[in-house]
């Protein structure tokens, strides 16, 4: 039998947490009737068991009635010849022992949940034991705000998972998992199988916002990078309903909760910004208080309807990476988390203070947010500055050269997009009045140009790229789906035959 002794931090000898007799008797069952098997599976696995051999022989019964073969004392037998720990407890004998004393079915799923609970209060220990450990030694890498990350992420995957590491999983297990998104998105009449952005343009061309994906919005200063990113979040916090999903857990079924890490603007800020989108009253005669009766009246509708709306807001600068992820853990734990956007990852810092220069900063950053993203199985959206190399050509459509410290970020994220307003440069170049024919040149250009943004997806590692254009309204930092020409006909038609 395995050794159930472990040394407290007074020195003192305890024993871990374990219940041999509930093992012997889930085992028993099990052997006598396999259909057990298929009620504990869920609660119970190989790991979770005390004894190690009784840890070997839950996971060969498992295997072979996964076969849909029999698993009883007489078949498992062969697969425990050389077991040097059976043997101790009696060899063959021992496993017809186990099944002679098997236990009620009806029983079954209180053992298996003993069994577990046991196994998770001895991670506990284990847990605790490594945080007393590590406190006590001081070392030069390894400082009490790191400890405290460490612990909180081992805490928090053992809360979720049950375990501390997942470790490898079969194949069978991911192909699975496969089968469940690509039949949600079927279910969907071949819509999204991630998380609508509200743009549907741009849902068509990305299939929404993927779990474990990193996502980079990137765009030069007065793009709007930060508005369509607000747009965005707010759109999917608005369209947030709780309900049982696919998988059999409870969660969101549409939208999301929203995690905003704003480290540029303050909390503040940003809900004027989405008070404004909303309301359609423009941020600065918000910022003034300079509102009609009829603007105030939309503007504190606006304010009431977003009152509850699962948009969360964390506005303190600079924050580490490693900083970042425990609090995105703390809101996923406390009150749910779906989507997680950082604006801007250029103003977050790495874990370690004594990174090689600023590319190698922003590899540590990025790789922190893809970590970040797989980890708590969200789509994290980063926002990203371009260089000013875009300034100096004559097309200044981005590209993904231009990304500030490009190799890690390109490299790390699942989906490149930039912002682009052709709108902004045009307006830079208006001639002087006295040229006429210029101006009118420009004016038709202008007048083509106004209104309209595109975002070109440079980079998506599970679909195409390409260009999807949207509108924009600068007033109320707004982005929304761009009327396309055909629709402006079919409406236009059925006007004639209203």
């Amino acid at each position: 039998m395995a050794d159930g002794n472990t040394q407290g931090l007074d020195g003192e000898t305890r024993e871990l947490p374990h219940n041999i007799e509930a093992e012997q008797a889930l085992l028993g069952a099990l052997l006598v009737n396999n259909e057990v098997y298929d009620r504990v599976a869920s609660i119970v696995q190989p790991g979770h068991f005390f004894d190690p051999v009784h840890a070997r022989i839950f996971d060969v019964a498992g295997e072979r009635i996964r076969r849909n073969a029999l698993a009883t004392p007489v078949t498992l037998k062969a697969f425990f010849e050389d077991d040097a720990g059976l043997k101790e407890l009696g060899g063959a004998t021992y496993l017809v022992r186990l099944a002679g004393a098997a236990t009620s079915l009806f029983m079954v799923k209180d053992y298996a949940q003993l069994i577990y609970d046991n196994a998770i209060r001895r991670e506990l220990i284990l847990i605790g034991q490594g945080i007393a450990d590590k406190a006590g030694r001081a070392t030069v890498d390894s400082e009490p705000k790191d400890q405290i990350t460490e612990a909180e992420q081992a805490l928090y995957q053992l809360g979720e998972q049950g375990k501390v590491d997942r470790g490898f999983q079969t194949f069978r297990r991911a192909v699975i998992d496969a089968v469940k998104v690509a039949n949600a998105a079927y279910e969907r009449d071949g819509g999204l199988a991630g998380i609508s952005t509200g743009l549907a343009d741009l849902d068509k061309r990305l299939g929404g916002l993927h779990p474990s994906d990193l996502l980079i919005l990137a765009g030069r200063p007065s793009m709007g990078k930060t508005s369509l990113a607000t747009n965005i979040a707010f759109n999917i916090a608005k369209a947030y309903k709780k309900g049982m999903r696919h998988d059999g857990t409870e969660g969101a079924v549409e939208g999301g909760v929203v995690g905003f890490y704003s480290l540029e603007m303050s909390a503040e800020q940003l809900a004027a910004r989405v008070l404004s989108e909303t309301s359609r009253v423009p941020s600065h005669q918000i910022r003034h208080g300079d509102m009609t009766e009829e603007e105030m009246r939309r503007f504190i509708e606006a304010a009431k309807t977003l009152e509850n709306c699962p948009l969360f807001i964390d506005d303190t600068p600079a924050l580490p990476i490693s900083t970042i992820a425990a609090r995105a853990r703390r809101l996923k734990r406390q009150h749910g988390l779906d989507v997680l956007f950082i604006d801007y990852l250029q103003l977050a810092k790495p874990a370690s203070s004594r990174s090689e220069g600023r590319v190698q900063e922003v590899s540590e950053i990025t790789q922190g947010l893809k970590a970040i993203a797989k980890e708590l199985n969200i789509p994290v959206v980063a926002l990203s500055q371009l260089s000013r190399a875009v300034e100096s050509r004559e097309d200044k459509r981005p590209q993904l050269s231009d990304l500030r410290e490009s190799g890690s970020i390109e490299q790390d994220a699942d989906v490149v997009m930039f912002v682009f307003r052709e709108e902004y440069y045009k307006e830079r170049e208006k001639p002087g009045d006295h040229d006429v024919e210029a101006m009118v040149k420009w004016k038709d250009a202008m007048s083509a140009l106004h209104g309209r943004a595109e975002v070109i997806i440079g980079k998506q590692r599970h679909g195409p790229i390409g260009t999807v254009d949207l509108a924009f309204e600068g007033e109320f930092t707004r982005f929304s789906n761009l009327v396309q020409a055909y629709q402006q006909g079919a409406v236009a038609d059925r006007g004639d035959f209203g």
